[in-house]
This record gives structure tokens, sequence and C-alpha cells, in this order.
């Protein structure tokens, strides 16, 4: 999906920060060269380290707007059949998270065979490769493989829920209010309860307030009330946030604010133009490769970290180089990633984009 028109180049937009704000994240969390680099930007590398990971919620709410988008555009599901709307999606999920495993699986062995640090996941189990490929993992309690692995499994199940609320909502003939309302409580439930326990962060309902928001956001692009339902959105996380104060459901929040403000026409004759600007072909660019980016990135930037610890390279500054060549690497990668499934019939119709 592009969007050349300039209609979601401000999801563009969000996608590509999101992404190599995460890339950043997982360089100064997991080291070791952001240990030997910290002491050139201390407070910079403890607030990746820490903050970094809420780039995630970006992905939630940008996933669940353009899952409305997609089920239904006018709120009524736009498909009849539940179960082929989630094999369409395991299926396009699939194919780039096997290459990303088989990657990380071979930077891993290399790693291994390099350095001794903690971010290095062991050599696979049958049942580890298998628990990934039913995108069950977490649930049964499998050591993950890689970083990002953990995001796709979520993402399938809110996609199948947002899309069994949608079908539920054809099946007993509701109007196309059903599927927001119902999606609103869903978002309710969420951020009042399941949201609040940790135990739950395996499972879609954990995630869904910010998926939830995103999909909401959508559905308030409707010129006559879209102020009406950008109120609800902030007074119903407004008080979940009062009950008690997430960072992550702020900034999920703050996304979906955005994307209502940023769907406006005004705004979008702004982002139309700059679509066609250099900068933003740039964009849309990264854009539809951010997905294959967020899968490979941590397998390269662990390469990366052992080929310096290989070289017993210790300098503070080269160490900082080194950190955004892993950065550069990790989107030349997801670029490769991109094209080579392209080739792929069930990719060529659009990227393999689950954010």
């Amino acid at each position: 999906m592009t969007s050349r028109s300039g209609n979601l180049f401000f999801v563009d937009l969000v996608k590509v920060f999101a992404a190599q704000l995460i890339i950043l994240h997982h360089l100064a969390f997991y080291g070791p060269m952001s240990d030997l680099a910290a002491p050139l930007a201390p407070n910079l590398m403890a607030w990746l380290s820490e903050h970094g990971r809420m780039a995630v919620q970006a992905f939630l709410v940008v996933g669940g707007f353009l899952a409305a988008r997609s089920l239904a555009p006018d709120g009524a599901a736009t498909f009849t059949n539940l179960l082929i709307v989630a094999r369409k999606r395991y299926q396009r999920l699939l194919p780039p998270l096997i290459a990303a495993l088989l990657i990380c699986i071979a930077c891993s062995a290399v790693a291994r065979a390099w350095m001794t640090h903690d971010s290095i996941p062991a050599a696979p189990t049958w049942l580890q490769v298998a628990a990934h490929l039913v995108l069950l993992q977490d649930i049964l309690g499998v050591d993950a493989l890689s970083a990002g692995v953990w995001y796709v499994a979520i993402d399938f199940q809110l996609y199948v829920l947002l899309a069994g609320l949608l079908w539920l909502g054809r099946r007993i003939g509701g109007s196309p209010l059903f599927a927001p309302r119902m999606t609103l409580l869903l978002v309710i439930a969420s951020l009042y309860n399941f949201n609040l326990e940790q135990g739950w962060d395996s499972w879609a309902l954990y995630f869904a307030g910010a998926y939830g928001l995103g999909a909401l956001a959508y559905w308030s692009l409707r010129e006559q009330d879209w102020l009406e339902r950008l109120a609800v959105l902030i007074v119903v996380t407004g008080i979940a946030l009062e009950v008690e104060f997430r960072e992550r459901i702020a900034v999920a929040l703050a996304v979906a604010v955005l994307l209502i403000v940023a769907m406006r026409p005004r705004a979008l004759a702004i982002t139309g133009r700059m679509a066609r600007t250099r900068l933003g072909q740039a964009i849309t660019w990264l854009s539809v490769r951010s997905y294959p980016v967020f899968l490979v990135h941590f397998a390269v930037c662990l390469l990366v970290n052992a080929l310096f610890v290989r070289l017993d390279i210790e300098a503070p500054l080269f160490n900082l180089a080194g950190m955004g060549l892993a950065w550069l690497a990790s989107n030349a990668a997801g670029a490769a990633l991109h094209a080579t499934l392209a080739w792929l019939p069930r990719q060529r119709a659009a990227h393999a984009g689950a954010t």
C-alpha cells in the first residue's frame, strides 16, 4: 500500500518513524556496542533504551487504522467468510516471518561463535520453530528466536479479533454503527482491565486498546461528527490514564488523535503536496519496507555487535559508528527482504505489512 495520492502519507510517516525508532531502541537496549558508546551520549542512550519501545504503540494504532480501512471502510464488514479472512492474513504474514526466522537463526549462530551475550537466542529446537510458525510461541511459553516476532503473533490475533466483531455485526444484520460501538467497548475492556494485567501480554486483549483506537480513528473520519468521535476517544482514554497512567497508552492516544487530524481535508492537501516531493517519495519507499525492516533488524544488529566484539573494537567513537552501521545495514537488509518476497505470487499485489 502506498500513499502517492497523499491520502496515507501521514500513515507512512508514522510507520517509518516507528520502524527506525525500534531499530535504535534495540541497538541501545541490547548492546554491547551501546554499552561502550554510552559515555558519548548517555542521556540519548538511556532514553532510547527506556522509551524507544513506545514506537510499538504507533504500529498498533496504525495497524488498527489500516485494518478498519481494509475490512470495513464504512463501519460494516466487506467480507462474508471470517475463516477466509483469517487464512489470508496468516498467509500474508507467514513468508516474511519464515525468512526473518531463518536470517535470525543464521545470524545468532555466528554471534554465538564470536561473543557471549544475553541477547543472543539459543540454538533453536524443532518445538520452538513450530511454535513460531503457528504464532503461538508466547502463549506456549517458548523462548523467542528474535525480538520482533511477538508482534507478528499479536497482530494476527488483533486482526482476526477485529474481523470477528465485523463479521458478527454482519451476521446479526447490525447497522454500520455496530462495529465501531463494539470496538469502543473492546477498547474500554482492554484499557480498564486487560491492559492493567501484565499476564495478558501474550493475548490480543492486552493490546486491543491501542489497536482499537486506530480502528476508531479511521471510522471517525466522517465529516459530520468527527469532532464528537474524537472527543469520545480522548475522554475514554483520558479516564483510563487517570485510573492508572501508562505511557504506552498515552502514546497510542496521541497517535490516534494525530491520524484523525492529519486526515482532515486541509491536512490532506498539505500531505498530498509533501507526498509528491522527493522526500515524500523516499518516506513512501521506506514505509513499504518498514515491516521487513522491523522483522530483520534484530538479527542484523546482533551480527554487527558480534563483529565488533570479534574485532576487539572498544573505542566509544568506533562503537557509536558501529551502531550507525547496524542501523543502515538493517534498512538495507529489510529492503533486500522486501525485494525477495516480491517474487512470491502472494506478495506481489501488496507489501507484506502487518504494521
